[in-house]
């Protein structure tokens, strides 16, 4: 809410540091989410548990001490000299992020949908009532009063920093969420168990750090590749983390739909009929994101009004948003896709197909971000993210052959990126009707949901609640 009182050049550096903090996630716990979820179907649930928070809690130790040992180089390398104290802030939110790992890891195995989501929900809650309250409540009453307590509290120079702030507390809040999580933890640590996690784990940092060299690079090295005055570099980078927002809300949807899926996939795995589970996942998967995609890209108008109602500069960027939206739809179906190299043991194979989308990542943008600016960087999230796709279904298909219909969603697809091309043309040739545009976006939206309805009928029959609505 807040971000929208700033212009673009002064949210840059927070830019920077929310691009850089997913990259110290993936070092901060190097792919035990996921291992905990491989190895609870073969060891005691309590051992494992014992073992891997034993680790984490070491690891975080070290790894704080050392980021604030190298806080200063930090500083220089991600140019951040403005604001120092921002790598501070970050520290902290990645120690108390990657305490909560485990915990929360805990609760989604145990299928605790319940305490999971409360912990979620009120995190976010929390840190956007600390926003709300930083931004307009104090600084509000800092201006009104600014030689009371609220001077103390709300600091002018500070600026966009309160979304660190916010963050910070909110995150370590969190923790107490997770009390009895945590309560259960006991000093007992399987030297056998740690070592045969860190052998399946180890490729899965690596797959961890290219997915986020693939999803973040193009915002940390954006500045570094440009070569135009600064404060017009700062101005692309806030217009870029922008409208990255927008197709965001597709990579959100994404993120939970992993988090309920990777341990569901392991505990389905011992089944007979696993393959077409998995199968039938992807598809209701894909037809998800087709309507989450034309949620975002039909719409882009309203979302254009939202960013740019302080500044009209956030409006410039709206043409990649589409573009980003399908290359998070892409990375999500590699999402689905990478659970043959997880139930096989081939985690090698993970990080050859994310390394090969790094290379991919970088190379496109050296050489598009100088000639397109933050489309060119938008465009290298969409190649690499296909590319991605496709090699881990073709070497899925090699290793753990399942049924997709891809050229049913294939097709899919395809459709909801001419519906969108259909938008765009009728906003190209009538920019100044508003209502309009909302009233050909829903008319789409409803036509692709009415064709659907007709195609799957039989699929959606199937599904409680929504089936009983269905005559087949």
């Amino acid at each position: 809410m807040g971000f929208w009182l700033f212009k673009p050049e002064a949210t840059a550096d927070l830019t920077q540091v929310y691009a850089i903090i997913p990259f110290l996630n993936v070092l901060f716990t190097y792919g035990l989410e996921t291992s905990y979820f491989r190895f609870a179907q073969t060891v005691d649930r309590d051992k494992l548990y014992n073992t891997l928070t034993f680790s984490i809690i070491g690891t975080t130790i070290v790894f704080t001490i050392a980021l604030l040992i190298f806080q200063e180089d930090l500083v220089k390398l991600f140019e951040l000299r403005d604001h120092p104290e921002y790598i501070t802030w970050m520290i902290g939110i990645l120690f108390f992020d990657t305490l909560a790992v485990l915990p929360l890891a805990k609760l989604r195995l145990e299928e605790r949908p319940r305490k999971y989501a409360f912990v979620n929900v009120a995190t976010i809650m929390l840190n956007i009532a600390l926003v709300i309250f930083f931004l307009f409540v104090a600084r509000n009453m800092q201006v009104l009063n600014p030689n009371s307590i609220w001077s103390i509290i709300y600091q002018p120079d500070v600026g966009v920093g309160y979304f660190i702030i916010a963050n910070l507390i909110a995150s370590a809040v969190s923790l107490l969420f997770l009390y009895k999580e945590f309560s259960t933890f006991k000093w007992i640590f399987d030297k056998q168990v740690w070592k045969d996690v860190l052998i399946y784990s180890y490729p899965l940092l690596i797959v961890g750090f290219g997915g986020m060299i693939n999803e973040m690079l193009s915002r940390v090295m954006y500045r570094k590749v440009l070569h135009l005055p600064e404060a017009v570099e700062k101005t692309d980078l806030g217009i870029f983390g922008a409208n990255y927002k927008l197709a965001v809300l597709v990579t959100i949807f994404i993120q939970i739909f992993r988090l309920a899926a990777e341990p569901f996939f392991f505990n389905q795995s011992q089944k007979d009929d696993a393959r077409r589970t998995y199968a039938r996942v992807m598809k209701f998967f894909v037809i998800a994101c087709c309507f989450m995609f034309l949620f975002v890209a039909l719409f882009l108008n309203v979302w254009g009004e939202l960013i740019g109602a302080k500044f009209e500069e956030y409006k410039e960027g709206l043409h990649i948003v589409p573009i980003l939206a399908m290359g998070s739809v892409f990375l999500g179906i590699y999402y689905n896709l990478s659970i043959w190299y997880k139930l096989t043991n081939k985690t090698m194979f993970g990080a050859y197909i994310t390394i090969a989308g790094a290379v991919l990542t970088v190379l496109l943008n050296f050489w598009w971000i100088p000639i397109f600016r933050y489309a060119g960087a938008a465009w290298a999230t969409f190649a690499c993210y296909a590319f991605m796709m496709v090699v881990s279904y073709l070497q899925g298909q090699k290793h753990y052959p399942i049924p997709y219909p891809w050229k049913k969603l294939l097709a899919y697809l395809v459709i909801v990126s001419l519906i969108y091309l259909v938008q765009y043309v009728i906003i190209k040739f009538t920019p100044a009707w508003d209502i309009l545009h909302l009233t050909t976006g829903v008319i789409l939206l409803g036509g692709f949901t009415a064709f659907l309805v007709k195609i799957e009928k039989k699929e959606f029959g199937r599904l409680p609640y929504v089936g009983r609505f269905i005559r087949i």
